[in-house]
């Protein structure tokens, strides 16, 4: 089966350098040096789809623009790629949700993936009036999806729950087809719904084995309920032509921050009740508290896997970094531990991108990895990848 390869479009702002923000961070944090506009991100999409990526991460939080717009605006800009779209379950109600999505479907059929994200900072869940605590979360997402699933089948709903109440829900459209659902999550809280509702579970990038493990815990969840769930992976890339300059280009990004700036960073995130926050953070804690982060290669934490993003940046913080062929080693790996989909993103995101398909995915190709067809006419390409992998 096919690698399904997205990238992630930065709706906060672009630049050469890390730009901060990320999940857990206040509203305002993240701002780039490229505006967000959808002329740019159209630039970005439309080269994903020249790719032959299947879709784009739209992010969702206080710190970034709507998705569901931003998604609804683009999707005129491309004409097969889809756009995984960031929710917060419980902070519109599911009827919403569930037309909301089924809307999307009827203009774009099979370009709409729903990211359900439950939220793992108090703060900025109480800045949207939700005043659930991270399980209250959890449990609210369980009855959410269940509504919507039960919607999308086309019931006439009524549900009394704990958190939700609705009363004969129906919706005029149904999806065709039906969105799939992605859900990431680390605590103990978030592998039973995972396993009850996911489609594709979505994890940041660990060590290949710590994502090894954490693949067998949710498949033996979904197991218990009569399910198989796909699983996919969220990683930053810095690809070149040699190892050398790719590590080059990571001295450089680390080599613009200063021991304020990561601090004030740090101390933010650790506001974070998500696990999966808490775990990346514990990449490279030894370093920063040791002075050694100054150094890019320091910083690998695995080979070619690198934990300078989170220095600064909330979520995903983590990135391959090295020659075309060693990121296209690794991504092998993490598909030997159980990795279907590969969700990228880079600095700029544009240029990256063309590093990333110019250099990364010919070699994928090559190996049978990546199979998806490329549109007959491509974007415009910036042709500065040379011949050597």
């Amino acid at each position: 089966m096919s690698l399904q390869l997205h990238w992630f479009l930065p709706t906060y702002g672009d630049s050469r350098l890390i730009v901060g923000g990320g999940h857990g961070t206040p509203a305002g944090s993240a701002s780039g040096d490229r505006d967000a506009s959808i002329d740019y991100l159209g630039s970005i999409v439309r080269a994903a789809e020249s790719f032959g990526f299947t879709g784009a991460l739209i992010p969702t939080g206080a710190w970034c623009e709507d998705a569901f717009i931003t998604a609804a605006l683009l999707a005129r800009e491309t004409t097969s790629l889809a756009f995984l779209v960031a929710f917060r379950p419980g902070l519109v109600s599911p009827t919403l949700s569930a037309q909301m999505a089924a809307t999307f479907a009827r203009h774009a059929p099979g370009r709409l993936l729903l990211n359900v994200v439950v939220g793992g900072e108090a703060h900025e869940q109480r800045a949207f009036g939700d005043h659930l605590d991270k399980d209250g979360r959890y449990a609210r997402a369980d009855e959410f999806l269940d509504v919507v699933r039960r919607l999308w089948d086309g019931q006439t709903v009524t549900h009394d729950g704990e958190h939700i109440q609705i009363e004969e829900a129906a919706i005029p459209t149904l999806p065709n087809p039906v969105p799939p659902l992605y859900f990431g999550g680390s605590s103990a809280a978030a592998g039973p719904v995972a396993a009850r509702h996911a489609d594709v579970y979505l994890t940041w990038g660990e060590p290949p084995a710590a994502v090894a493990e954490k693949i067998e815990w949710i498949r033996r969840l979904a197991a218990k309920q009569g399910r198989q769930i796909k699983f996919g992976i969220r990683l930053h890339v810095i690809t070149r032509d040699t190892a050398g300059e790719a590590w080059t280009q990571a001295d450089k990004l680390i080599g613009a921050l200063d021991e304020e700036t990561v601090r004030n960073a740090q101390a933010g995130l650790g506001r974070s009740e998500s696990e999966g926050q808490k775990r990346m953070l514990a990449l490279h804690e030894a370093h920063r508290a040791e002075g050694s982060w100054h150094d890019a290669r320091a910083l690998e934490i695995a080979p070619n896997l690198w934990a300078g993003v989170g220095l600064v940046r909330g979520g995903a913080g983590t990135a391959l970094v090295g020659s075309h062929t060693e990121v296209a080693d690794r991504i092998a790996e993490y598909a030997d531990a159980g990795i279907d989909e590969f969700i990228f993103s880079g600095y700029p995101h544009l240029e990256e991108l063309f590093w990333f398909g110019e250099g990364v995915v010919p070699i994928l190709r090559e190996r049978g990895l990546f199979t998806r067809e490329v549109k007959s006419t491509a974007a415009a390409s910036i042709p500065f990848i040379g011949a050597a992998r």
